[in-house]
Order: C-alpha cells, then structure tokens, then sequence
C-alpha cells in the first residue's frame, strides 16, 4: 500500500486500513469508562468503522453528503469520523456544549440529514431543533442511557447501524473497499465552522490531502511515532484536535485516549501521562492559577522552597531546556529544584512524560510561556487559522523565543501585506468556504495567498511575531500602536484574572475591562476572613479591586519597558458584575472576545471609564444553563491605577 504514503493519493481510510494491515495489535485508541481504562487495536478499530461505514450506507448515505457529529471526545465518534470518510461523505463536527440555537445555524447551512451524537442530552438538543428545522432525518446515538422510552422514527442506535452494517457487508462483500478507494486527497473530508469573531460562523471545507501535508508536516518537524500517546480532550469541532486526535494520529499512528469526563481531565492525564500534549492558553493559565492556589495554601518553608527554586528557574530554566550554556552552579541549584520543586510539580500536573506541548487558538501571554518552559516542560506556540489546518508557524527545537510563533513551518509561505496583515500559501489550506463563494474570494487572493487577518512582523531572525487581529490594531490618539491583545495577556498571566478587555482605539489612554477568577480569588478571600455570597459580591469587594489594582500596576510596570507599548498602560479599570460567557454571545466557543459585541452591550461602562465617573449602574440579561434568562443587576466600581514613565528595558 505504497500510494498511502504519498500526499496526491492520501486519504484518511487508506491510513486506517495500513494501519489495521501492519500494526494490527498495536493500541489505537483508549477510553476510560467507569474507572477502567479500555483499549482498541488498530486491527479492531477498523472492523469497527467498517460495520458503520456500511451501516450508514445501507441508511442512505452516500458519497458527498455532510454527517454532523456532536459529543465529547469518544473513539466510537472519531469512529464515526472515519467511517463518514470511507464512504466519500464530509464530517462536521459540532461543539458539544452549544446552545440548540447555535447549533440549528450550522446543522441548516451544512445542509445535514444524518447525525451521530453522543447522548441523551445531544439527541433532545436535535429534537428541539427539528421542531423549526425538519430535515435531519437520522440520528444515531451512541450512549443508550436514559433513552429507553424514545421512539422518534428518526432514532437509531449506533449498535443497530453496526449490526446493520455487518448484514450488509455480508450481503455486499465488495462495497467497503471499493468505496474506501474511490475516495481521493482532493475530495472535502471535514468541515469545521469559524468561530464567528466578526459574524455567522463559515464552514471550512478542508480535504484528506490538506490535513494530510499539516499532520505529515507536524510529525517530521518535531519527531512524532508511533509510540507517543496523546490525551484527546479539547473539542472535536476545534481544527486543533482534529489536527491532533485524528489527523496525526492516523499520520503517525500514536495512541488516542479519551478521558472518561470534562471532569476527570487532569486525573486521566496524570494517570496517562502524555508524550505529546495539545492544549489553547486557557487551560495552561487554569494550570498555573491551580498551582498558585496550593502554593498559597502550602505552609512556610514550601513556600519558601518553592519561590526560590522558581526564580532560578526563571533565570536559567528555559536556557537548560535548549541546552544552552549555563554555569555550573546554577545547574547544580537546577538540578535540586528539578529534584524538590519541578519534578514533583510536573508529575501532579500530568507533564512528566511530555516530549512536546504545543498551545494555540490564541496568543499565550510571554511570561506563561517562560513559566512552563522555566520548569522542564517543551512547550511551543502552534500558530494557525481553521483555514491552514492550524498549520502555519512552528517553533523548532533550541530556537523557541517567548514572543514569537516561530519559523514558517516546512512547505508553507508567509509574507506580510503592505498594512502588515499575514499571508500565507501551502498545501494545507481550505478548498473553499461551504457554499461561500464570495467569502472564499475575499481571503484568498489572486496569487493564492490567504490573508488571515492577524497582524504580525518578522524579527531579524525571521520568527513571525503575532501583534493582534488586524481588525482589533488601532493607534491611541497620542499615535502609539494600541494592540489590545496583547495587554489582555499579559493581565490573564495571573491567576487571579481569568479574562480581560481591554479599549483604547482612538482613545487618549486605555482603560479594562476584567473578570475575576472565582476559584483563584475565592481561595484568596477565604483565607483573608473575607465573606461573599457569589461572583457579582466577591468581584465587588474593596479587598478585590485592591488585589486586581496591584496586577494591573505591575503590568503597566512591564508594560513601560517596552518601546512600542510603553504608551499603552492601563489608566483605569472595572470589575465585571458577571463572567463573559459564550452562552451570552461575549466569547466564541473558543473562548476568544467577541470585542464588538462587548463593546456595543457594555457601552454604558465604557463611556463611565471615559467620563472620568468612580461608578456606574448597569442591569445586565444572562442565560442560565436549562435555557431560562434573567437579569444581573449591580453598582461597578471605577478605579485609576499607577502607570510609569517609558523606561529603557534591561538588557
């Protein structure tokens, strides 16, 4: 099966089935259910995308149809991903936690008859969907609890379409194979829909050979094989786990496994213990604000230990992890942190094994990437788009610089335009925006180079620098380049700030917006004697505008020593009475700021930064989780926080 390795011919089944034909016992994927870790081999892995693929071909389903897939990350749905490729049909994986709402807008555009979900909770989702929108025929569920007493004609489970299948096999002992070839590296395999930072969400059409040449890419770059494990937890509707979980994973042939619950995530990667490891900003920011808490709870000489052997880590960590010189005695005072501090810290964290860690879907603040990398832990910036396969910028080994997303990575061009927005070309870019044209021609040019909307500059070295969207890069009235990004990193760095927005466009000074974490800052308050009834009164208290006071004066501190950024220190801030949620349209599934629409809802507040006002009333509609709405009422206090003269940054 010679043709399997080459990019022209590729496509995700024939990976599959050389798998299944090489490495038939090796581990493919994992699950934890009930405590106990199952295992799948290559070998049986394909049995069971076989007995699907036909099942839902003996329903009707054939090549060029979309199939939607919505859960949590389960073999049998990354099964299901498959089995949709055998049969030449486009999967379209839907985020798992959207309102019905959300989902019915991508459910009608991708014009989807067939779905395969999870659960219960997926299937009365459609149910309530179907009651405006009537063409999704089919739904297989795959978790039979509590769906006993349903009898929708559209249900089946995903057992009955195996069973099915397998008759049908039986019956058309040539079909599956025929099919699986049939298929070509130019044919759509996956769409993935944008966030929608800027409007509706677009469906990205990407074929077998683009995630092809971006996982191909990916594993030569940074030595991947077939004995790495991965924990697949981030959202299967996300370009980096399908990248990942799927992708890779077919390219490489390396072990999946799937925790047992959102819940269990960190307890499942410490009893895994990853070689390779993928996960966006937030989750390493939720690390680290874990780690702080317990430090603030350890007792005296822990804390002790602990603050020391970081600042030396701080100091010569990362230069170790890229071998580079270093005195002895600081490698000696390393070398007992590693023993005291980093090791055991790794090892709760669930990083012990890493080989590589990679973080993407947004810009990850220096001094989180300083923190991680300081203690052992390979970590790199992955930067991409939906549209590049996330593949575009990589950071080689030895050359990692903390405010960069590294060299364009093997095979793909980038260049800046005249207003310094990033362009790329490869071959793992999008066929097309699903029936899009319009919008497929506005991003990609004539010369083949699709613009991404960031902002960026290359540094001597030729490392790509990610300043901000360019959409978001404005200029203060004063002419200093307002990057709010940017400043919004650097504030969620501590643990104490689990988001932030920052204004200053056209401005004279900028002012934030922030959100509080509770966790973090709860912990803080308890062992303060500080009583509270709930995030709105906690985010209120004197106390905790003090605290948030300090972070944001240390970050103008930094802020001052930076020649392009010293002009944009943060004058004045709020705490927000409630938490930005996706639910509420104020981020996308993503988790990024959806800054417009912020803009336009928190009008009022901003204005009240700007007038110079101490406080501000404001009455805010949320949506609670079982889909009722009500209102958060409250009076925000307005504070002014120290800022610095331009200083010349030490060398």
């Amino acid at each position: 099966m010679e043709e399997t390795t080459k990019a022209s011919e590729c496509t995700f089944p024939r990976l599959l089935l050389k798998h299944a034909q090489t490495r038939p016992n090796v581990p493919a994927y994992r699950e934890k259910n009930l405590g106990i870790w199952q295992t799948w081999s290559w070998s049986e892995v394909a049995e069971e995308v076989r007995a699907l693929a036909c099942g839902l071909a003996a329903m009707g389903f054939k090549r060029g149809m979309n199939l939607a897939i919505v859960g949590d990350n389960r073999p049998r749905l990354y099964w299901a991903m498959a089995a949709v490729h055998c049969l030449g049909g486009v999967a379209v994986p839907l985020y798992q936690d959207a309102p019905a709402a959300d989902m019915a807008y991508v459910l009608n555009d991708a014009d989807i008859d067939f779905a395969i979900v999870e659960d219960q909770e997926q299937v009365d989702k459609l149910f309530d969907i179907k009651q405006t929108l009537n063409r999704i025929a089919n739904i297989i569920y795959d978790d039979p609890r509590g769906m006993r007493h349903y009898r929708q004609q559209e249900l089946t489970s995903y057992d009955v379409v195996q069973e099915l299948g397998r008759k049908f096999d039986k019956a058309h002992p040539g079909f599956f194979i025929g099919e699986v070839y049939a298929g070509r590296a130019s044919d759509t395999a996956v769409m993935l829909y944008t966030s929608g930072t800027t409007g509706k969400p677009k469906g990205v059409c990407q074929t077998h050979g683009s995630f092809f040449v971006a996982a191909e890419g990916g594993r030569k770059f940074d030595g991947l094989n077939a004995e790495d494990n991965v924990l697949s937890y981030l959202p299967m509707a996300w370009v980096g786990d399908h990248l990942l979980s799927f992708a890779q994973a077919l390219v490489a042939g390396f072990t999946v496994n799937c925790p047992e619950s959102g819940d269990t995530v960190l307890t499942d990667l410490r009893e895994i213990g990853p070689t390779y490891y993928f996960a966006p900003p937030r989750v390493f920011e939720n690390m680290l604000t874990t780690v702080m808490i317990r430090m603030e709870d350890a007792g005296v000489i822990k804390r002790k230990m602990f603050r020391h052997y970081m600042e030396v880590a701080r100091r010569v960590g990362a230069d170790i992890l890229d071998r580079k010189p270093v005195g002895l005695l600081d490698r000696l005072s390393y070398a007992l942190g590693d023993l005291f501090v980093y090791g055991p810290l790794k090892n709760v964290l669930g990083l012990s094994r890493v080989r590589v860690a990679y973080t993407a879907g947004a810009a990850i603040g220096p001094d989180l990437f300083r923190f991680y990398r300081s203690i052992g832990v390979n970590l790199k910036q992955l930067y991409g788009a939906t549209e590049t396969c996330a593949y575009v910028c990589l950071q080689p080994n030895g050359n990692i610089k903390f405010d960069s997303v590294g060299l364009p990575a093997p095979g793909v061009e980038v260049k800046l335009a005249d207003n310094g927005e990033v362009l790329v070309k490869s071959a793992a870019m999008l066929k097309e925006y699903y029936k899009r044209p319009d919008a497929t021609a506005e991003v990609i040019d004539a010369d083949g180079y699709f613009h991404t909307g960031d902002a960026g500059i290359f540094d001597d070295e030729g490392h790509l620098k990610i300043i901000d969207r360019a959409a978001d890069v404005g200029k203060m009235n004063s002419g200093d380049m307002f990057a709010p990004n940017y400043i919004e990193n650097k504030l969620k760095f501590f643990p104490f700030i689990k988001e932030a927005v920052a204004f200053g466009n056209e401005r004279d000074m900028v002012c934030a917006f922030i959100n509080i974490d509770m966790e973090a800052v709860g912990n803080w308050a308890e062992r303060r004697g500080i009583a509270y009834s709930g995030y709105t009164d906690l985010a209120g208290k004197a106390e905790t505008y003090e605290l948030i006071a300090e972070c944001v004066e240390k970050v103008n501190a930094d802020l001052s020593t930076e020649a392009l950024m010293s002009g944009t220190q943060i004058h004045r801030f709020l705490v927000l009475h409630k938490e930005l949620d996706p639910d509420d349209d104020e981020l996308t599934r993503t988790r990024k700021v959806r800054r417009r629409f912020i803009g336009e809802k928190y009008r009022v507040l901003i204005d009240a930064l700007y007038a110079g006002k101490m406080s501000q009333y404001i009455e805010t509609q949320v949506k609670f989780e079982d889909g009722r709405k009500g209102m958060v009422s409250a009076d925000l206090r307005i504070v002014d926080v120290k800022t610095f003269g331009a200083l010349k940054k030490a060398a």
